[in-house]
């Protein structure tokens, strides 16, 4: 099936694509500059104002590419307070025909430490070939390739072009995507497609295009220890009591073994990777520092996209240019743990606790608070669909795509799935090893920009004369 998509893309087609894509790409970076000097950010703690004119700046850019089908929505968050405005724009499908819903999100992380950053955070700011500034890779140059794209499908295919497109351009993701599935389920008939692609992952390597075929599940929380009513002096009663930060460190120092692995007993865990990732190539990625052992055993490609992952990300002592001579009473940390494909994300968690309450020491009391989970994916690679952007893909570059997994996690994709269950979900995105998503000097690629538009306008054209079946 997937040799009568790609077949259907005319050599002729091909290349106008190509020369359509080149041709306005020069006023794409410029639509992807004035967005990046937009700080939409969606936690509460910034000013929401400009992550409403994030939204409005979208707007106008959907509806310059010939959507006029297009309006700002929101939906309710658990709390009962008001979702982050998403923009949703709709180029309905000739009759027969399917509908492709192209998702990426509008908002940013916060700039973090200023003094971090070589460029200012919200300037675009273009060098040595990269686009350096906030959300220039992560997700704002995903919306634009889902428009640069269709206006270059539009343009080169014109009549011809019966493909449905919906897009659903989110404005809470880097949030937690809070309101997400009340979205789905408000506004299912607006949204309702046959695939599915979500621009928010990233490709192998500059000059590598990847499709990511699998990421891991989240749970995430706190454990908090306690030794005493209160805090007390360390010199009238140190030496019969363990302060807290050395109990949490002691029960932090149980979740690894020796070798690295996740020792909570329970986890799933799978080593069947599709692509071998060479240490010395991940260290480079990772900024490991010369000598560091990495963590656990098996392949690498295993370890980051198969396996658990449990990371402690914050905890709550006093810092040292605060710190009184105290015996600290309690003591917060808060994990992240990554869930391999085929975990249940409640029995992660409860396996967590289990091993928590079991080795907390010197019978400190323990609370244990859940907070978000969301389920592993992993893609249906005989599909049709997917056998097509990988042809997309590899045309676009010149060489051919990697099937790669993600280590970290996109929740939404398990709603999208149990809202759509028919549709199919195909991962793809901009970002390569050195784009520093959420980190200061987060920047692009501008070659590889260039070729995800083409790329995914490929796609389009591959999908555009076929129907639901024959997908």
């Amino acid at each position: 099936m997937a040799s009568q998509l790609t077949h259907r893309v005319a050599d002729a087609d091909v290349a106008a694509l190509r020369s359509a894509v080149a041709r306005r790409f020069p006023e794409t970076v410029g639509e992807l500059s004035s967005l990046v000097a937009v700080p939409g950010i969606a936690w509460p703690s910034f000013p929401q104002s400009e992550l409403d004119r994030s939204a409005k700046e979208v707007l106008q850019l959907v509806r310059a590419a010939g959507i006029d089908d297009a309006e700002i929505l929101r939906a309710p968050r658990p709390d009962g307070s008001e979702g982050g405005p998403a923009v949703v724009a709709r180029h309905r499908a000739a009759p027969g025909q399917p509908t492709v819903l192209l998702y990426a999100h509008h908002d940013v992380q916060p700039p973090g430490d200023l003094s971090l950053w070589e460029t200012e955070p919200f300037a675009a700011t273009e060098r040595n070939g990269r686009l350096y500034g906030r959300g220039s890779a992560d997700d704002k140059a995903g919306l634009l390739v889902h428009l640069a794209a269709f206006r270059a499908a539009r343009e080169v295919l014109g009549d011809r072009f019966g493909l449905g497109v919906t897009l659903f351009i989110e404005g809470e993701e880097e949030f937690g995507s809070p309101s997400f599935r009340a979205f789905l389920e408000s506004y299912r008939e607006e949204l309702a497609a046959d695939i599915i692609v979500v621009a928010d992952s990233g490709n192998w390597a500059v000059g590598q295009p990847a499709l990511t075929t699998s990421l891991r599940g989240l749970a995430d929380g706190t454990f908090e220890v306690a030794v005493l009513g209160h805090s007390v002096h360390s010199g009238v009663f140190g030496g019969p009591i363990l302060d807290a930060p050395t109990i949490l460190a002691r029960l932090i120092a149980t979740l690894h073994d020796d070798d690295g692995n996740v020792a909570v007993a329970g986890l799933v865990a799978q080593d069947d990777a599709d692509i071998d990732y060479p240490e010395d190539q991940f260290r480079r990625d990772a900024a490991v520092l010369d000598g560091v052992r990495l963590a656990g055993t098996g392949s690498i490609a295993a370890r980051l996209w198969l396996r658990p992952a449990l990371s402690i990300i914050g905890i709550d002592v006093p810092s040292v240019d605060v710190a009184s001579n105290t015996i600290q009473a309690r003591a917060r940390a808060k994990f992240s743990l990554r869930l391999a494909p085929g975990q249940d994300p409640d029995a992660a968690m409860e396996a967590l606790r289990a091993h928590l309450e079991a080795n907390v020491p010197f019978g400190a009391h323990l609370t244990f608070t859940p907070k978000e989970k969301g389920n592993a994916y992993r893609a249906d690679m005989d599909s049709a669909a997917a056998q097509t952007v990988l042809w997309a893909l590899g045309e676009s570059w010149g060489v051919p795509a990697v099937r790669t997994g993600m280590g970290g996690s996109i929740p939404f994709i398990a709603d999208l799935k149990e809202v759509f269950p028919d549709a199919e979900v195909l991962i793809t995105g901009v970002e390569d090893p050195d784009s520093r998503a959420h980190s200061a000097n987060e920047s692009l690629h501008l070659g590889d920009f260039e070729k995800c538009i083409l790329a995914e306008a490929l796609l389009l054209a591959a999908l555009h004369a076929e129907t639901p079946a024959s997908l």
